[in-house]
């Protein structure tokens, strides 16, 4: 039987606090994880993953890289962690939900939880993922697009020739790109959206009034989509979905 819930990470308004963390290795896969809390839990949430869930994780393997706080829904937050690789993903999520510490808090933080499924599984293509890009003061966008069947390494070089110029012009600060990982998910005990091919990026912005000018300057574009390719057009059926987030745990980079 699948525990739909895991494991989980939260977001609130608290001071940062820092954490000791142990060096993490190149990472090469990466979770972005949003997970849907119980009303008036995310504080506690929080401060729960912070004492319990950070260094425990490194210890093993999985390296957490950032805690959000979603400015747009006061009930979800957002948490990305980064693996070596596959084999590493499986060992270290095997040793940390059959160690002790997530054996102990475990109860604690599944009954604060609605649901952790919405979970994508994850290649970077682009940029530096660390605690030092992610992490620290103002606020980070993420964009999701759903590429449907859309082939990842041609949506790329769209995103490189036509997006990447327009999210500089419009005063955006590029720090990352993924897609999804097409390997199996090695661990199902912990469902990702297997099916749900994606490509992510990701911009920082000093706070949240320069994040909303950069949405107002990049919304306004026109004529983008103009003479691209029919085989892309799936993957711009629908508007990316876009979290605006606000780091809330500091996580020394390794």
């Amino acid at each position: 039987m699948i525990d739909r819930r895991l494991f989980i990470a939260g977001a609130a308004g608290l001071a940062a606090t820092p954490l000791l963390a142990a060096p993490a290795p190149e990472l090469r896969v990466f979770e972005l994880r949003q997970y849907t809390l119980k009303g008036g839990t995310r504080a506690a949430f929080t401060r729960l993953f912070e004492t319990q869930f950070v260094t425990s994780q490194d210890a093993v393997g999985c390296h957490v890289l950032a805690v959000f706080r979603d400015l747009d829904d006061p009930d979800r937050f957002v948490w990305m962690r980064g693996f070596a690789d596959m084999p590493a993903r499986k060992a270290a999520l095997g040793a940390f939900y059959a160690g002790p510490v997530w054996q102990a808090h475990r109860n604690d933080a599944n009954a604060m939880i609605v649901d952790s499924d919405n979970v994508l599984l994850l290649t970077r293509v682009a940029g530096a993922l660390a605690p030092k890009t992610l992490g620290g003061k103002g606020v980070v966008r993420i964009a999701i697009h759903r590429l449907r069947d859309v082939d990842p390494a041609a949506f790329t070089a769209f995103f490189d020739a036509r997006m990447r110029p327009a999210i500089r012009a419009a005063g955006g600060e590029m720090l990352a790109a993924l897609t999804t990982e097409t390997a199996a998910n090695n661990f199902p005990r912990l469902p990702v959206r297997e099916h749900d091919a994606a490509f992510l990026w990701i911009a920082h912005f000093p706070d949240e009034a320069h994040a909303r000018a950069f949405d107002a300057r990049f919304g306004a574009r026109s004529g983008w989509r103009d003479g691209i390719a029919d085989a892309l057009l799936p993957a711009l059926m629908q508007k990316p979905e876009v979290l605006r987030l606000v780091p809330t745990i500091l996580i020394p980079n390794a």
